[in-house]
């Protein structure tokens, strides 16, 4: 039995926090999985900046409702789950996560949640565990699921290397180059393409 995890972002839609930085003229916030491998380093810094510029939830919120899925994704994932299971696994959160997924016709998602005060004010997060990515594809594998991953940035690369065939879908070139074992992707064609040679 098959399942395919799917990273969200950078994969099948834009980065959100890219997408907030360039509305709110906060370039600092350009920094993505792709730059950075820590991500608990990465969210740190990320709450710095937005504490010290003083936005909230609903400021990044009112951002993401107008980030549309990249163009082929939907009909890639209707067209994977007519065929397989498909699950996203995401280091985003159910905060920003909801308005995305409805456009993708409600796939199942795996991410985190943020923690934020009664001002609206981000404290902190919580991560579901981990290495998140690889441990749900461990768990899906101890339930009896051969997975397939997909994803474009450095957290992807556990998953995709943990699944019994993973590809990079998107990814940098510094990425690629890196990890040249990795079968790199550019279409979702394609992508189905070789999702549908390991089922």
């Amino acid at each position: 039995m098959d399942i395919v995890c799917l990273d969200l972002e950078g994969t099948l839609v834009p980065e959100i926090w890219i997408a907030f930085a360039e509305a709110a003229g906060i370039p600092e916030l350009r920094v993505t999985t792709r730059d950075e491998p820590d991500y608990d380093r990465l969210m740190r810094r990320r709450l710095a900046i937005l504490r010290e510029r003083g936005v909230g939830l609903a400021q990044i919120q009112d951002v993401i409702r107008g980030i549309r899925p990249f163009e082929g994704a939907r009909a890639f994932l209707d067209e994977l789950r007519g065929e397989t299971q498909a699950v996203i696994v995401s280091d985003t959160f159910t905060q920003f996560a909801g308005p995305l997924v409805e456009q993708l016709g409600d796939p199942m998602i795996f991410c985190n949640e943020l923690v934020v005060g009664d001002d609206g004010m981000i404290e902190g997060y919580r991560m579901r565990c981990d290495h998140m990515k690889r441990a749900t594809v461990e768990g899906l594998q101890h339930m009896g699921y051969d997975t397939i991953a997909a994803g474009d940035s450095l957290n992807d690369l556990e998953m995709i290397r943990a699944s019994k065939a993973g590809f990079l879908f998107r990814a940098s070139d510094a990425i690629r180059q890196a990890n040249p074992d990795v079968t790199a992707i550019d279409a979702y064609d394609d992508l189905l393409a070789a999702i549908r040679a390991n089922l």
